[in-house]
């Protein structure tokens, strides 16, 4: 079919008439689709195009295409797609709806949900929060764990085929000069060969799976069920099969971009907390670095093809590419411990720097609090039996701290551990890891005087801590022996503790940042 017969099927879909409505027909258009939402129903049409990376430039492709989104969005969100509706000619020239006529065009039928529902006008809104990351967090690792493993070849060959990609999307457009793309394109090229094994053992490991493909804040959306996704890539899957951490490396770069890097810290941090994937962790600023790339070729495609330059695309380009080049760049590995007794504050503080130290997407927060209860697959806002903390367990709950603040800075991240540490033996087991890996080491001491430690933990309501009064007491009376790291006075207020321990650790004051 030609372009004369999409246009035809895109003013039939235009018009409140022909769903049996009135009113107007709101139309979102991007560079391969255009939604037309009417009433409680959204009709998505793909677009008539042929890129490097999509074909649907015939009908019995959009239909396949089509079919295919209902088939893989319905694993994560099922309740939003309906199935198809085939837009056909009749013998009197009329379109309809799944007529008896000539087949025109195809669209895919969803349940309409309001827009201020979808999570990137929640993020301009100021409508994100700390607990609705936690529970995107939840909601994508639960996806990913039932996502179909693909060994389809290597992981690092897997990657070197979206960098091609990339490649062939930044040619299809002159947004930016020939020479900076041959530099970013350059700089990629040295990071992919330098991760080739990881990404080897990862495939390996299944971590190479028929994911989402395009988990941007767009399209994530709250449902009356808690955070869904869809719109999932449906038109390769060649860009949809990818290592799991790849697929969430794009919601992580687009909070970060859009100047939310504590939510970013934690939808990482959750994420990790709940798949134990650390030995990835190392992965995720390449990876971020990658989705920043795809958003500066799919932007510059759009401009390309608007014929005319439009300044906010243009700004919104350059600042994923230039984010894309930035997350390249070499970051200092460091592992720093936060120490003290119930009720110091030791938690408010570890989640105020995790974003503020590393490179991109921050730091990797280890708690004992959550690795505990995780060992004993309680939630974090469950209380556990007393049997939890015996001390046989407290050492595996130490070891496992330090094992996997070893993965992360062994890959050049940086780890961020929050325990009591009131034993000289743990204190001590942490620093070694530093020692051992030679990277640099800071160790917090947090302190307030009893009286307030303990109207603190009587205070506070249950969540990840299950410390109380009397477990305060049996701390406040142990020897800890020798504490050698810098102590700060929880009394201060956040901020002043938070620029406190920056300055310890060598990072930039938050105001800088």
């Amino acid at each position: 079919m030609d372009i004369h017969d999409q246009t035809a099927a895109t003013a039939f879909l235009s018009s409140a008439a022909s769903y049996g409505e009135t009113g107007d027909v709101k139309i979102i258009e991007t560079h391969i689709s255009l939604v037309f939402l009417i009433d409680g129903r959204a009709f998505k049409l793909k677009r008539a195009v042929k890129l490097p990376y999509v074909d649907f430039s015939t009908y019995d492709l959009r239909l396949h295409y089509c079919l295919r989104e209902v088939e893989l969005n319905g694993r994560a969100t099922p309740d939003l797609y309906l199935g198809i509706r085939r837009i056909t000619r009749e013998a009197d020239g009329s379109l309809v709806f799944d007529g008896e006529g000539e087949p025109l065009d195809v669209v895919v039928e969803m349940t309409r949900f309001a827009q201020h529902d979808l999570f990137d006008r929640m993020a301009a809104e100021g409508k994100l929060d700390i607990p609705l990351m936690e529970e995107t967090a939840r909601m994508i690792a639960a996806v990913h764990a039932t996502a179909p493993v693909v060994h389809a070849g290597s992981g690092s060959a897997n990657m070197g085929d979206v960098l091609d990609i990339n490649e062939a999307g930044f040619a299809t457009s002159h947004v930016f000069a020939d020479e900076d793309v041959e530099r970013l394109t350059g700089a990629f090229r040295r990071a992919w060969q330098e991760r080739i094994a990881l990404m080897d053992r990862r495939e390996a490991g299944g971590m190479i799976r028929l994911c989402h493909g395009d988990l941007h804040l767009r399209n994530l959306f709250m449902s009356p069920a808690g955070p869904r996704m869809f719109d999932c890539i449906d038109f390769n899957d060649q860009i949809a099969t990818v290592d799991v951490l790849y697929d969430l490396a794009f919601l992580l770069m687009d909070l970060w971009h859009r100047g939310f890097p504590p939510f970013a810290n934690v939808v990482m941090n959750r994420y990790l907390d709940i798949t134990g994937d650390d030995g990835g962790f190392a992965l995720l600023p390449f990876f971020m670095a990658v989705r920043a790339a795809v958003r500066a070729h799919v932007t510059a495609t759009q401009i390309e093809e608007s014929g005319k330059p439009d300044q906010d695309l243009l700004g919104s380009g350059k600042g994923y590419f230039d984010f894309a080049a930035e997350l390249l760049g070499n970051g200092q590995p460091r592992l720093v411990a936060i120490g003290g007794l119930s009720g110091s504050g030791k938690s408010t503080l570890a989640d105020s720097l995790a974003p503020l130290i590393g490179k991109a997407p921050g730091a990797r927060l280890l708690e004992s609090d959550r690795l505990r209860k995780a060992m004993f697959q309680v939630a974090p806002g469950e209380r556990l039996p007393l049997d939890a903390y015996r001390p046989e367990v407290s050492r595996r709950v130490y070891d496992e701290m330090a094992d996997r603040a070893r993965i992360v800075v062994a890959g050049g991240g940086t780890a961020l551990v929050d325990a009591v540490f009131d034993r000289p033996e743990d204190r001590a087991m942490i620093e070694a890891v530093a020692v051992e890996l030679g990277i640099p080491f800071t160790g917090i001491w947090l302190e307030a005087d009893p009286a307030t430690l303990k109207a603190r933990v009587a205070a506070r309501p249950q969540g990840q801590s299950d410390a109380t009064t009397d477990v305060l007491e049996r701390q406040l009376a142990k020897d800890l022996g020798e504490i050698t790291w810098s102590r700060l006075a929880s009394t201060s207020s956040l901020e002043a503790l938070r620029e406190a321990a920056l300055r310890l650790i060598g990072s930039p004051a938050v105001a800088d940042r």
